[in-house]
C-alpha cells in the first residue's frame, strides 16, 4: 500500500482560519484539508464556517484523531494533504498511530492558564514542551512558522535548552 501525501501537518488552534488556509494549501498545493480533532469532529455545527473559508477545490474533512489514523493510508495518490490539528498532544497521537508525518508546522497555541508565551502566538505549558521533546525524539522536524512566507522559528531556538 502507497504512503498518503501529507504535504505538511500544521498545529493550529484557529483550525483553518480565513486567508491563512488560503496562503497555506497555494503554498504546499494540498486538495484536501484534514482537520483532525476529537471535539471538532463530533460538533458538525463548526464545519460549516471552515468549509466556506478553505479555498475553492478543496475537499475539506473532520476526523477524530482515532479516524485518521484508522483511515489516513486509504487515501488515494490524488489526495494531497494539509494536516490540521489544535495542539501538539493531537499531532503526537497521530505520529504514534502510524501517521507518516515528517515535519510540523507550528502557528498558533492560544495564550491559557498555564501557559506562556514562547513567540508572538504561541504558548506553551510543561505537557506541551514534553510532547515537543518526545516528537523530537521520534525524528519529526519542528518549526514555527506563521505565515508560509514568513522565516520560520527553530522550536531549539525559541523554547532552548527545555528541550535538549
Amino acid at each position: 500500500m502507497a504512503q498518503p501525501r501529507i504535504l505538511l501537518t500544521r498545529i493550529d488552534d484557529r483550525f483553518i482560519y480565513g486567508q491563512d488556509v488560503e496562503l497555506w494549501n497555494e503554498a504546499v498545493g494540498s486538495n484536501l484539508v484534514l482537520i483532525v480533532n476529537d471535539e471538532i469532529a463530533a460538533d458538525s455545527r463548526q464545519w460549516a464556517p471552515m468549509r466556506v473559508a478553505a479555498p475553492e477545490g478543496v475537499w475539506t474533512r473532520f476526523f477524530s484523531v482515532q479516524k485518521a489514523i484508522d483511515v489516513i493510508h486509504t487515501a488515494t495518490p490524488r489526495q494531497w494533504i494539509l494536516i490540521m490539528v489544535a495542539s501538539p498532544a493531537d499531532a503526537l497521537a497521530l505520529v504514534k498511530g502510524g501517521v507518516p508525518i515528517a515535519k510540523i508546522s507550528i502557528g498558533h497555541m492560544q495564550v491559557g492558564e498555564g501557559k506562556h508565551p514562547i513567540t508572538l502566538a504561541v504558548a506553551v505549558d510543561d505537557a506541551d514542551i514534553a510532547v515537543f521533546k518526545e516528537l523530537q525524539e521520534l525524528g519529526i522536524e519542528l518549526e514555527i512558522r506563521y505565515l508560509p512566507n514568513s522565516n520560520p522559528d527553530s522550536i531549539q531556538l525559541v523554547i532552548g535548552d527545555v528541550l535538549e
